[in-house]
């Protein structure tokens, strides 16, 4: 009988996980994609990426903070990566600038100054975004640096008048899937704080498709024949926020970079 107790005590943790994914199997299969009022997938709620990507794009193992008094707190954790393929296929000289970008990042990285950070970057950096959805536009509001981005439905030939930190977006169905093609983003932005970066010429498609009540699958093409060998592609899931009373907060991040930027204009500033 003990034997056969102890048995029980350690089979039941595997029945409970085998439920469980049960569970979320059959939840996945009797999800319905909810919908607007003309009869497209709705997309609005507040998402958020998990993990290490906006650590670094491409695998990468755990690495020591950028400054060293930081300690374990600043350390970066390790990522299996989102780019498919693995390896972002950069031109020679291009490697060359992302690597150089990398050992620097801490005072080249643009979002550390609160620049806004782009597309792909605002929809993976650890920070959440709200999509609002409407017959004719669609409001993608960010968090990070109060950034934001209007989605231009149906309206393929509406031209950007000038370059920008988010770019510009039009967007379209393509069955159940939203796809979005960005265009005219400032050459300035980076892909992660390793370094990784574009030029003027990047074009970004992407695409979100509904997984289950709570997740979409995101991905993004990227083009940019200045500096990659080919079009790649990133793949990953957002997930929708559940907190009670989910919100966006602010993160007006310009007076936390003031120092960082200006502090040697100070009167009585060290001179470096």
């Amino acid at each position: 009988m003990n034997n056969l107790a102890k048995t029980c005590r350690s089979i039941i943790p595997f029945l409970v996980i085998f439920l469980a994914g049960l569970t979320s199997v059959q939840a996945a299969e009797d999800f319905t994609i909810p919908r607007t009022a003309d009869g497209n997938p709705d997309f609005g709620g507040i998402w958020q990426a998990m993990g290490s990507t906006h650590y670094n794009l491409e695998p990468h193992a755990a690495d020591f903070p950028p400054l060293p008094v930081l300690g374990a707190v600043g350390a970066i954790p390790a990522g299996l990566g989102v780019v498919e393929g693995e390896t972002i296929p950069y031109t020679a000289a291009a490697r060359t600038q992302q690597q150089a970008n990398r050992g620097d990042w801490l005072a080249l990285d643009p979002v550390v100054k609160c620049y806004m950070p782009g597309v792909p970057r605002a929809n993976y950096m650890p920070f959440p975004f709200q999509i609002i959805q409407s017959l004719d536009h669609i409001v993608v509001a960010y968090e990070f640096a109060s950034a934001s981005r209007i989605v231009y439905m149906n309206r393929p030939d509406f031209e950007a008048p000038v370059f920008s930190w988010m770019g510009h977006s039009r967007g379209h169905f393509e069955g159940d899937t939203l796809v979005i093609d960005v265009t005219d983003q400032m050459p300035d932005t980076w892909f992660d704080h390793a370094g990784n970066h574009h030029t003027d010429a990047l074009r970004v498609t992407e695409r979100y498709t509904h997984m289950g009540p709570n997740v979409l699958m995101y991905e993004a093409t990227l083009e940019d024949p200045n500096v990659y060998t080919r079009p790649w592609t990133i793949r990953l899931p957002l997930y929708r926020r559940l907190d009670t009373n989910m919100q966006l907060l602010e993160f007006k991040c310009v007076e936390f970079a003031e120092e960082l930027m200006y502090g040697h204009l100070r009167k009585g500033a060290e001179t470096p």
